[in-house]
């Protein structure tokens, strides 16, 4: 583990967020999700995005992925703004510059590891094979089991092995951990660690877990739709160092 966080001065923007606000009407009811977040995302970063339940986290990585509009304010990737793109330009952008991660699994369960992963590589422009990911993921020796056959922190790594299958310049991770026990969410966290140290994956983990800010290069606080804190960290620690 490099003791040194990464020099963003080395680095160039892979994300750009312009003033960016969401705001859903309920009823006749207001609710500011997000309010004039303004970041920047560097290649090969870890970041984690903190946050309470509540606090904008999840609806600013939904728009970073092409899942969500923002109502106002702009996002760029790589100079190109995603935010103007037309639906068949944001499919394009989710399928090959974006890998995600969520806290439930959404594995097929009538499919084994290799086929669950084979389903991404089967639509991308240049995949590692699903072996490949695997392994990446320390499941070589599961291959062929199937969801129901696997342990929660196995069906997460074999989420991740999907996700990243397609060589995604994005790896976006909703609460990866959040229905994990402590030992097998910090056994995910270290997988997502060696992509972002090894294939130099911009990778985004938001958590309300404050714990795990430690392995970051950056930490990203939200707190009611807001930017509170944007820190880097000097150190990063090793996942096997966090306790929560």
């Amino acid at each position: 583990m490099p003791d040194n966080p990464l020099d963003i001065k080395q680095q160039k923007a892979v994300l750009s967020i312009s003033d960016l606000s969401k705001f859903y009407i309920m009823g006749e009811v207001r609710v500011d999700a997000l309010k004039h977040v303004s970041l920047e995302f560097y290649e090969g970063e870890l970041a984690v995005l903190l946050g309470a339940s509540g606090s904008g986290k999840s609806t600013l990585i939904n728009i970073i992925g092409g899942l969500d509009v923002p109502s106002s304010g702009k996002l760029f990737f790589h100079g190109r703004e995603i935010t103007a793109a037309t639906e068949a330009e944001l499919t394009s952008y989710r399928r090959r510059s974006i890998g995600f991660v969520f806290q439930f699994y959404n594995l097929i369960s009538s499919l084994s590891a290799l086929e669950n992963v084979q389903l991404v590589t089967e639509i991308a422009e240049n995949p590692m094979s699903a072996k490949e990911a695997l392994m990446l993921v320390g499941l070589g020796s599961r291959l062929n089991h199937f969801p129901a056959q696997l342990s929660g922190g196995e069906q997460q790594r074999v989420a991740i092995a999907r996700a990243i299958a397609k060589r995604p310049e994005l790896l976006l991770c909703d609460e990866p951990t959040g229905a994990l026990d402590f030992q097998t969410g910090k056994l995910v966290l270290d997988v997502i660690e060696k992509v972002n140290r090894e294939l130099g994956t911009t990778t985004l983990v938001i958590t309300h877990n404050a714990s795990i800010a430690g392995m970051a290069d950056r930490v990203v606080r939200l707190r009611s739709g807001e930017v509170s804190e944007d820190r880097r960290n000097l150190t990063r620690m090793s996942p096997s160092e966090l306790v929560w």
